[in-house]
Parts: C-alpha cells; structure tokens; sequence
C-alpha cells in the first residue's frame, strides 16, 4: 500500500492507514534516509493511538517508552548500535513480543533480529516535498 504525504497535517490519515494495515502485527520497522521524516511520522502514529506525551527520538537511550489508556508502546533508534549483541544485551526480546507496539528506526542494524511477522514503513521524500510512504507486511 501506498500513502502520499502531502504535508505535515496529512500524517494523521498516514499514521491510521498504518495503524490499520499493520492489525495484528505489533512491531512495525521504520525505513528511509536520515532526515526522511521516520521520526516525525512515529510521533503521529502515537499521537493516533492516544500517547499524550512528547514523542522524541531514542538515539542515545536506544528504546523510549510512552503511556497509553491501552498498552505501553515502545519506540527504538538502533541507528548507534555496533552489532546485533548489544540488542541482545538490552533485552529486545522482552520488548518486541510483549504485545505492545515496537517502533523501530535503522532495523537494518538488526536483520537477524526481526520477528516472523512484522509491517515494514519506507518514507521517501519526493521531488516536490511531498513523503511517499510505502507500507509492506512481512512474513518470515
């Protein structure tokens, strides 16, 4: 499925359209260029699903975690980690099948890692500033 993002007020039809696509799968994957908007797009996908607090990036902390009236919905940034061990050693495990929402920037960091289904999210900015963002369900 394809989602074209004309500008920041149509996240919030992305965000559901994401949210709707993905179903049952609760670990969503975040590709596209740095700068893309894989961030941005993250803090509208949680504002739908009702965090009220502010949504950053983890780059330094690895995984942030955000309260809903639902389950808590965490979200990582794996863009500085060395090597699939450290994800390891911050118990991934624990996190992606909890059942809760997993958010994760540069799954690439972590190929072996990703569980047996997942939604894949490509942003890519087009010429005219515009977002394309491509949603993929994946199943190993």
């Amino acid at each position: 499925m394809e989602v074209i993002v004309e500008n920041i007020d149509g996240l919030s039809d992305a965000a559901q359209k994401l949210i709707e696509f993905a179903a049952d799968d609760r670990v969503i994957i975040f590709n596209g260029d740095l700068g893309a908007g894989k961030t941005t797009f993250i803090k509208a996908v949680c504002k739908v699903l009702g965090v009220e607090e502010v949504v950053s990036s983890p780059t330094f902390s690895l995984v942030n975690q955000y309260e809903t009236d639902g389950p808590v919905i965490y979200h990582f940034d794996f863009y500085r980690l060395k090597n699939e061990m450290e994800a390891f050693d911050m118990g991934y495990e624990e996190y992606f099948y909890s059942g809760s929402y997993c958010f994760v920037e540069w799954p690439s960091k972590i190929p072996n890692l990703l569980p047996e289904h997942y939604t894949e999210v490509i942003i890519a900015e087009a010429e005219n500033g515009h977002r394309n963002i491509r949603l993929v369900k994946h199943i190993n």
